[in-house]
């Protein structure tokens, strides 16, 4: 398929990916989230649920295992990505551009779609497309990484665009047609050591931040987003994080 969109994401950040993306503190704390605001449609059974630039596929992959009555299907522009991700889950997955979705209007119950228009010039329109693949009031789940300040050599490493502040995303979700629900940051109580590690300590070797850390670490750094979750269950909306979630419904 022709499309604006450039795969520029390496095959060895996938590879990467799909090493950690089932014990690295980050994706543990970023499924789940994505899972508690997606809830109603996942326990709908015989609902469909996209997973819009589903990279190795990690996510249908926990999702899967706990929601068998649902019918998930991944999409991603990188035939590595989709190579990775048939090998990971036995779901479906597309090759293909998310400024192009080649599905139906009105589609799907729920699209979820993790760190992916951060790679794109064109986030709106891959917005408008999740739009028009989503039933009428079907559920938006979209993560996003924040704070144009924090820029840095991860950034760099995994081809982004942009960094985003809530009120970028929620002005897009709206002009995509769009109603926001519910946005805030998260990933809090460690962006104190982000920016020391990508701000002022010399970019690693590796390239990017994807990667496992010590078991130890990787247990304090679960704790403190353990932390969060609560607050937000309340409707709480953090003034800051490295990261910004949303859910979102389409307008009838």
């Amino acid at each position: 398929m022709n499309s604006p969109q450039i795969d520029t994401f390496a095959d060895s950040e996938h590879y990467k990916m799909a090493a950690v993306e089932d014990t690295m503190f980050y994706y543990i704390a970023l499924h789940s989230l994505v899972e508690a605001k997606l809830k109603a449609v996942l326990l709908k059974p015989g609902s469909s649920v996209l997973d819009a630039g589903c990279g190795t596929g990690g996510l249908i992959r926990r999702l899967k295992t706990k929601y068998q009555a649902v019918h998930f299907t991944g999409i991603d522009l990188s035939e590595v990505a989709c190579g990775l991700a048939k090998q990971r889950t036995d779901a479906t997955i597309v090759q293909g551009s998310v400024l192009e979705l080649p599905f139906n209007d009105n589609t799907f119950d729920g699209v979820m779609t993790t760190d992916v228009l951060y790679h794109l010039v064109d986030d709106t329109k891959a917005m408008r497309e999740m739009n028009r693949v989503l039933k009428p009031q079907g559920t938006l789940v979209i993560n996003l990484p924040a704070h144009p300040w924090l820029w840095s050599y991860h950034d760099i490493a995994v081809s982004g665009v942009r960094r985003y502040t809530r009120k970028d995303v929620k002005e897009k979700l709206t002009q995509a047609g769009f109603k926001v629900s519910f946005i805030t940051h998260w990933n809090s109580v460690l962006l104190p050591l982000i920016v020391i590690r990508r701000k002022w300590l010399p970019p690693p070797k590796e390239g990017s931040d994807v990667q496992t850390y010590s078991p130890l670490v990787e247990r304090l750094c679960r704790l403190c987003l353990w932390l969060e979750r609560p607050i937000m269950s309340l409707g709480v909306k953090l003034p800051l994080g490295s990261s910004v979630l949303a859910v979102a419904t389409k307008l009838p």
